[in-house]
């Protein structure tokens, strides 16, 4: 049969490589200053933007979709177009992916930094980015799939396996997560209150990690560590098992972020169960990548790459085996809220993630160059760098996190506390410190890569298009006696890709149905009434500033924590509580207090003198001063309200029994309650403030948390 000529698009891969060079830097440069704004909060230079619990959510939204996700467009593209032996289908839909993705990070780092913001981890962007997200996903599923029907090869081979279970899975996931009901531009409110928003957060969340971190990055493994030894992969049955078990598994762990949390306890069982039962297909992909090098571990020695490529698989490991542990509600009850959680995360990130770009930037580019790299010393010196940068970062963190968990439930013989949660934090600013130099050692590596890339580039061309030559594929084929059932499905790209989608629906389906379907699942307090006007934008200006990046809203069913935050009424947190949470603020870790049940505690002139000035009212507090929502030196501070009533009508669309009286009258409300919490305020010596400033709303806010639940009888006997 004739060969065909064609030409594989180094270009595009090209693009994608270098935006991953440059976002890394960025991740990694504001993450390293809001690890040191924990030591040091007065760094954000009292500009709003640059908060800690703004810059928090631009540092996980660059670190996962811009360095991560431009990493993984760069392997799918130079990958897909080896394996089935053709073209990228469109250039065209090529470059409107990499210059619609670059877009994306731009405008959630932009929108982020002014306090546009959802609040929900990992999807904090706001509807139109979610929408402009959705719409260039789309484009790199039609080009990846498209190209997939016009291969050369017949066989799918396993790396694209994992690529389409990536495509359709977060498809999936953004999707159903983002349902919200825009009130304007830039603010939304999700579809999906408390509890229902919690679980399908956290089933986004969990699969966010499942399948933007995890499985695109397997297919990569699969692909460059073969690629890198020049051996085949270890066991194709156990890559079998390794695909179908994970992508069915996976999609049902979500609620073990909820363990103890007012989620109804059938669904956390679920997510229990499933959680422990994805350490064999995890384990299952660590020790096919492992043996594929077998016979060649001796060049591990020598070669940066397969140093990386290495490292980065057994970090695959340890976070695939730490996750289902975390999941048993004995440890979880330990490390959950704390700073054991960020130290798992990042040893995925920066040891699985970044160890796996970085190995496969120094394989590719040289390649694409047609040179060699510039320095192994300098990569090797990367990657010994970059190890003890993650080891830096990781290690303190169990440390802290098993001492704030320690301190928190630690009882003098009394029965009372033996320490306040200031004391806590005091006690972990060291361990912050080392973390912030754990990341300068790991930004350090990246630089030495950057110098590595650019020496290396400058010694050789880039070859735009890189010729190549394939049989077409045939349409007679004759199935081989005995041959295996996944070779059948390897053949039909659609069959598979639909299964699929089953595997990664079946999960989901069963978890949050019920939750929404069912309202014995969240049984209803009557006493729990929807906020007022004043108290709902005070709720906004809570999420415009990140604060649940370390407050949390949820009180479980500990002593210690009972007796820590509702130590009148010593009740933890139940499902009829947050019915008009939209979105929900439970939060993931605790670096200040929790604030369920903060309502009535302190009176308005502490939260206002705190939210001022935190170090003179908390002595040691790390929380960042406020100043622009006080009317102070010249400050207007003054509450926006043009959208408070399109807020109110937006929350009676969802359900919230607003009558049409309340929505008519809201701005007599409003300024009737903002009225009386000025004057009150006003009868501090030292305080001045105007019924008009966002203070005022924000206090509204904090002094009603957790006072509607207070008032039942009923469940104050429970």
């Amino acid at each position: 049969m004739e060969l065909e000529k064609f030409y594989y698009d180094n270009k595009t891969v090209k693009n994608f490589t270098v935006a991953t060079i440059f976002w890394g830097v960025v991740a990694f440069l504001v993450g390293i200053t809001i690890a040191l704004q924990l030591v040091f909060p007065e760094l954000n230079g009292g500009i709003p933007w640059l908060t800690y619990g703004r810059i928090r959510a631009i540092h996980t939204s660059a670190a996962i979709f811009a360095f991560a996700g431009n990493a993984i467009f760069a392997g799918v593209y130079y990958s897909l177009q080896r394996l089935l032996k053709t073209r990228m289908a469109s250039d065209f839909l090529s470059k409107v992916h990499f210059w619609g993705w670059q877009l994306v990070i731009v405008s959630a780092a932009v929108t982020l930094a002014l306090g546009y913001s959802t609040s929900k981890e990992y999807a904090e962007h706001e509807w139109p980015i979610d929408i402009l997200i959705a719409l260039v996903w789309v484009i790199f599923g039609v080009n990846m799939i498209w190209t997939i029907l016009k291969r050369r090869e017949r066989h799918l081979y396993v790396a694209i396996w994992f690529y389409i279970a990536t495509f359709i899975t977060v498809a999936v996931l953004h999707i159903f997560n983002n349902l919200e009901l825009p009130v304007s531009v830039w603010k939304s409110y999700s579809v999906y209150a408390g509890v229902q928003d919690a679980l399908v957060q956290w089933w986004y969340g969990h699969n966010a990690v499942a399948f933007f971190l995890t499985t695109p990055f397997l297919g990569i493994m699969y692909y460059f560590i073969p690629k890198a030894v020049n051996r085949p992969v270890y066991s194709y049955r156990l890559s079998i098992i390794h695909f179908w078990a994970l992508i069915f598994l996976y999609i049902w762990a979500g609620p073990h972020h909820l363990l103890y949390s007012a989620l109804p306890d059938w669904a956390q069982s679920l997510g229990i169960v499933f959680s422990i039962m994805l350490i064999a297909p995890s384990w299952g992909g660590m020790i096919n990548g492992l043996l594929t090098l077998r016979g060649a571990w001796d060049r591990v020695r020598d070669s940066a790459v397969l140093k990386f490529f290495v490292v980065a698989i057994t970090a695959y490991g340890m976070a695939t085996f730490e996750g289902p542990l975390l999941s048993l509600k004995s440890m979880n009850s330990i490390a959950h809220f704390t700073d054991w959680i960020p130290a798992h995360v990042h040893v995925g990130t920066l040891g699985w993630n970044g160890f796996m770009i970085f190995g496969m930037i120094y394989y590719m580019l040289p390649k694409m160059y047609k040179t060699s790299l510039f320095s192994e010393n300098l990569a090797n010196a990367h990657f010994w760098i970059g190890t003890m940068g993650i080891l830096f970062w990781a290690l303190p963190m169990y440390i802290s996190g098993f001492t704030q968990s320690l301190m928190w439930k630690e009882f003098n013989p009394d029965g009372t506390l033996a320490y306040g949660f200031l004391e806590t934090v005091v006690q972990l600013k060291y361990f912050f410190m080392l973390r912030a130099f754990g990341g300068v050692l790991y930004l350090t590596g990246m630089i030495l890569l950057i110098i590595n890339v650019v020496k290396t580039v400058s010694t050789g061309k880039l070859i735009a298009n890189e010729e190549a030559e394939a049989a077409p594929l045939t349409k007679d084929y004759k199935e081989h006696k005995g041959e295996h059932w996944h070779r059948w499905i390897e053949r039909k790209p659609v069959q598979m890709t639909i299964v699929a989608t089953v595997a990664i629906l079946i999960g989901g389906v069963i978890e949050i149905v019920p939750t929404i379907a069912i309202k014995s699942n969240i049984p209803e307090i009557k006493s729990v009434k929807p906020y007022t006007a004043l108290e709902l934008e005070g709720r906004d200006l809570y999420i415009r500033e990140g604060c649940n990046a370390c407050h949390s809203q949820l009180i479980r069913p500990f002593r210690s924590e009972v007796m820590r935050y509702d130590r009148k009424d010593q009740m933890y947190s139940l499902p009829g509580e947050f019915v008009y949470d939209r979105q929900f603020l439970w939060g993931s870790k605790r670096t200040g207090p929790d604030l369920a049940r903060e309502g009535g505690k302190q009176n308005n002139a502490w939260h206002y003198n705190h939210m001022l000035n935190p170090d003179a009212i908390s002595q040691g507090s790390i929380m960042p001063r406020y100043p622009w929502m006080f009317s102070l030196d010249g400050n207007d501070a003054t509450l926006d309200v043009s959208l408070t009533r399109a807020k109110l009508e937006a929350m009676q669309t969802l359900g919230v029994p607003y009558s049409d009286a309340y929505v008519e009258n809201w701005e007599a409300e409003v300024n009737a309650q903002a009225s009386m919490i000025a004057a009150d305020l006003n009868k501090s010596e030292d305080i001045n403030v105007g019924s008009k400033e966002e203070i005022v709303a924000l206090i509204a806010y904090l002094q009603r948390l957790g006072t509607d639940v207070k008032k039942s009888s009923e469940v104050a006997k429970k």
